[in-house]
């Protein structure tokens, strides 16, 4: 059986990255808000070096 490119541990983790980002995207465009983009971008770096 050939394997994806993501595994079935790492699709929660995934779903959450994206989550992160779409935070990170929204607070930029509507807000605004410098910080809060930071801090989505960096909650979604960390976890993408935690999952993968």
């Amino acid at each position: 059986m050939r394997e994806g490119l993501v595994t079935k541990s790492q699709l929660f983790p995934l779903l959450l990255i994206i989550l992160d980002l779409l935070a990170a995207l929204v607070y930029g465009i509507v807000d605004h808000d410098a910080r809060k983009v930071i801090y989505w971008v960096a909650a979604a770096i960390l976890s993408i070096t935690v999952t993968f």
